[in-house]
């Protein structure tokens, strides 16, 4: 099973796994891939009617093969998953842009028989080897290909189409962010007020890495005499969580050792999205776009993360790794006066446990104090 956002390489992953089967020998025969992104392959069929077509198609005496790409478009997909994977010689694979494609009901019938791969655009390493650019030169100014990186996109075919200038990355992004707000929100979830909707993904969207919640939203939106109830407020952001525009961080009290409930964090999933949905008006300072980008690669890297909350303070990330094992994140773009080292080094020392402390800045040469790993973000970005 393979999610992630829309464009994001799903269907590229299934094309390259198909494409390795057959060079291993299957037989086209044992294979069937169906794109439900095409209206021919899902229009007047119902889960059972494509049930039935596909369990016709299997062979008998060999391994096959379904791959079904952007699943969620098929009513009640979770009978046609559950009853393929009961077929006898049969492997499925899925992908969809719906972070609830694992219902509870799905992941009950399939309990124990799935893995989930979670698809994310590209990192800064996977955008410049795309770019074609030597990381082994030394002389590289990584400060200049980053801001590339986040202005115009990390998106596989937007990175392709920056050849062809920004115009064509823009409408690129434009396009894609309208399928998803059309196709993948308030059509699913029968949305009328659209310009409601807008300006709280447009909120959100500005207020990246900073902590936000329903109320605050709603009463920052009545000031500005547009009045969403706080309740519509969450919904609305849940429906761009689940669609992986966004991506949600709780709190996580370091002293009481517990998830809190409230003002949490959000990050977007590609920054070149805030010239389509903020503009002109895209004001995120540096720290707070550096910040998104390191959450990013931590999500890459497997870890589970959380804001850190102090009593008087806060660190930008609490994540435990793949091991099981804590460590501490805070991201600055740079160390520019006592203040600002103060600000950043304090909440990590206030920490007085062993696990692993990191200070995550563009520094060239990065300072040390008591204890704490200060590091070149750009170099902690490349690290394989």
């Amino acid at each position: 099973m393979v999610t992630g956002l829309r464009r994001s390489g799903k269907s590229t992953l299934l094309e390259l796994f198909r494409n390795r089967l057959q060079k291993e020998g299957v037989m086209p025969d044992q294979i069937q891939f169906f794109n439900f992104e095409l209206p021919e392959n899902f229009l007047n069929k119902s889960w059972d009617m494509l049930y039935f077509e596909i369990k016709s198609k299997l062979k008998q005496d060999k391994s096959n093969y379904i791959f079904l790409d952007e699943i969620q478009n098929i009513a009640d997909f979770e009978k046609l998953v559950d009853g393929l994977y009961a077929s006898q010689n049969t492997d499925v694979y899925i992908t969809g842009s719906n972070a609830n494609l694992l219902s509870s009901e799905l992941a009950t019938l399939l309990s124990g028989r799935y893995i989930e791969i979670s698809i994310l655009p590209f990192s800064f390493a996977e955008y410049l080897e795309s770019r074609r650019i030597e990381t082994s030169n030394k002389y590289l100014n990584y400060e200049a290909l980053f801001f590339d990186y986040v202005n115009e996109t990390s998106l596989p075919k937007g990175v392709e189409l920056r050849e062809e200038g920004f115009d064509k990355v823009y409408e690129y992004l434009e396009a894609l962010y309208a399928t998803i707000i059309e196709k993948d929100i308030t059509q699913r979830h029968k949305i009328n007020d659209k310009r409601a909707f807008g300006n709280v993904a447009k909120f959100v969207a500005t207020n990246i890495g900073s902590q936000v919640s329903p109320g605050s939203i709603s009463k920052a939106l009545k000031a500005d005499n547009q009045s969403v109830h706080h309740a519509t407020v969450e919904k609305f952001i849940d429906y761009l969580v689940e669609s992986f525009v966004f991506y949600r961080v709780n709190r996580f009290d370091i002293k009481g050792k517990k998830q809190l409930a409230t003002q949490e964090k959000y990050y977007l999933v590609d920054l070149g999205l805030l010239n389509v949905m903020v503009g002109r008006e895209r004001t995120a300072d540096k720290g707070h776009i550096l910040e998104n980008i390191v959450y990013l690669e931590l999500l890459r890297r497997g870890y589970k993360i959380w804001t850190g909350t102090l009593r008087n303070g806060e660190i930008d990330f609490t994540v435990k790794n793949r091991n099981g094992e804590i460590e501490y994140y805070q991201v600055a773009w740079e160390i520019t006066n006592e203040e600002t080292e103060k600000r950043e080094f304090t909440p990590l020392e206030t920490v007085k446990d062993n696990y692993p402390k990191f200070l995550l800045t563009t520094e060239s040469f990065p300072l040390g104090r008591a204890g704490i790993i200060h590091r070149n973000v750009f170099e902690w970005l490349l690290e394989k």
